[in-house]
This record gives C-alpha cells, sequence and structure tokens, in this order.
C-alpha cells in the first residue's frame, strides 16, 4: 500500500461522485432519486457483509460476535428507513418530470435485494428469470438460491448446541420456503424459560425480521404516495407487488412461540 494514498484515493472518490448521471434533461430532482438509490445497494452490500459474518460467527459458536453482527445490522436498518423520510420530500410532481426517462429501469432488478432475500428465506424461483440475460447477476443468485437461508443455519447451530432439531429440517430442500414446525416451537419455548442467552439471539433475530418488515411497509407507503396504484418502472405492478410482500415472517417458529407464553 502506497504511503502516499490520499482519503480521496482510498474512497475512490473520482469514481463514486462521478456516478451520478442524470439521464433526464438536467432535471433538478433526479440527483437525489439517484443518490439515494445508490446508498441503499451500498447498505444492500453491507448487510450482505456482516450476515456472511454473522454465519461464520454462528458455525464457531461465538454468540456474542454474532449478538454484535446482528446490532449492526439493525441499526442499518432503521438508517434505511430514516432515509425514506429524504425520498418522500420528492413530491409526486417532482418524480414525474424524469420518471418516464428511468425506461426499464426498477428497484426490482436490484441483485443484492434479491440475494437478500434468499439468504432471509424467501426464495421465489421465478425470480431468477428477471436476471437471465446478465449471467454474472443470474450466476450469483442462483447460488443464493441454491444455499442454505439464515434459519438453516440457527437450526444447525441449536442442533449443535444438543437440541433436538428434527433430522428433516437439518436435512431439508433449502430451495423451498421455511415453514413452521410445532417440535421446533417447543425447543424454543424452553430456550426462552431456561436459556436467557439464547433467548436473547432469538429476539435479535426477531428484531431482524421485524427491521425487514418495517423499511418493507415504508417502502411500500413511499411509493403509493409517489407514483399511486400506477405501474412501476420496468413494468412492475410497483405498490401493488410491493404490498403482497408485506408481513411475510421469514422466521415463523419464533413468531408462533409466543402463543405458548
Amino acid at each position: 500500500m502506497s504511503q502516499n494514498m490520499s482519503y480521496s484515493d482510498y474512497l475512490k472518490l473520482d469514481q463514486i461522485l462521478k456516478a451520478q448521471s442524470r439521464v433526464s434533461n438536467d432535471e433538478h430532482d433526479e440527483m437525489l432519486f439517484i443518490v439515494i438509490h445508490q446508498v441503499y445497494e451500498l447498505w444492500f452490500k453491507q448487510i450482505l457483509h456482516e450476515m456472511s459474518f454473522f454465519t461464520t460467527q454462528l458455525e464457531q459458536n461465538r454468540i456474542f460476535q454474532c449478538q454484535a453482527t446482528l446490532g449492526r445490522v439493525l441499526k442499518i436498518l432503521k438508517t434505511m428507513v430514516s432515509q425514506l423520510d429524504i425520498l418522500e420530500t420528492l413530491t409526486p410532481l417532482n418524480y414525474s418530470t424524469f420518471r418516464d426517462q428511468l425506461r426499464s429501469s426498477s428497484g426490482f432488478q436490484s441483485v443484492q435485494f434479491r440475494k437478500l432475500e434468499f439468504f432471509l428465506g424467501f426464495k421465489n424461483e421465478k425470480m431468477l428469470s428477471y436476471f437471465s440475460d446478465q449471467p454474472e447477476a443470474h450466476a450469483d443468485l442462483t447460488k443464493a438460491y441454491e444455499s442454505p437461508a439464515f434459519y438453516d443455519h440457527f437450526l444447525s447451530y441449536l442442533s449443535r448446541c444438543e437440541l433436538a432439531i428434527p433430522e428433516e429440517l437439518l436435512n431439508r430442500d433449502v430451495r423451498c420456503p421455511i415453514e413452521p414446525n410445532e417440535q421446533v416451537e417447543e425447543i424454543l419455548f424452553e430456550i426462552y424459560r431456561n436459556k436467557p442467552n439464547m433467548a436473547n439471539l432469538c429476539e435479535q433475530i426477531v428484531d431482524l425480521d421485524e427491521g425487514i418488515q418495517e423499511w418493507r411497509y415504508r417502502h411500500v407507503k413511499m411509493v403509493e404516495r409517489t407514483i399511486g396504484s400506477k405501474t412501476g418502472t420496468g413494468g412492475s405492478s410497483g405498490a401493488a407487488y410491493l404490498k403482497s410482500t408485506l408481513f411475510r415472517s421469514f422466521f415463523p417458529d419464533l413468531w408462533n412461540v409466543r402463543n405458548r407464553f
């Protein structure tokens, strides 16, 4: 590493600050739209980075580090929600000045957000088809689709702690949705009653689920506020599709166990 490295060199600011190319005829508000979405992609990248670290630490039973990592992700999610307040300063009229110029571009095409959904267990094979013309992205998403989800790693950890997780769950087809399981709920109930450190980790995982749902909800309301019920950019169904994703729990057992308290 060069001893003469500057702040700008280290952060690649020349590249980053030249990456806001407006497609409209210099519409003022398009700059905000671009910057906000670029920042979201950076946060998605950081969350994926943290989740990879989390699974490595969980495999080594380093629970304190896992909790610290989840705590960081939760702070990022709160920041992502608050950024919507800034985006909502973009009025429907402001947005309409450059919306048509976006053409087929859509947040629906975010590879990183799809990877995050897959990792959290919301796996939909149909999503792979939207990236068939992008070989690298398609391969990356296929790998995520065929890899264990967050909850699979968590159940494996519980099993290593000599808790009787059913074998069919430990060896399940990880491409399938996560379904609630009464035996796991019973184990979680005992964890909450008798294993406070594990219970704290469980609560952070619920916080993660809730944090994603909070961001989804605010995102839906922002889209409704900006374009109403119109079709989204890129031909997506806009708010209608986003609404269909609301209140989907990634970790149903951790929610269902509350009925036993």
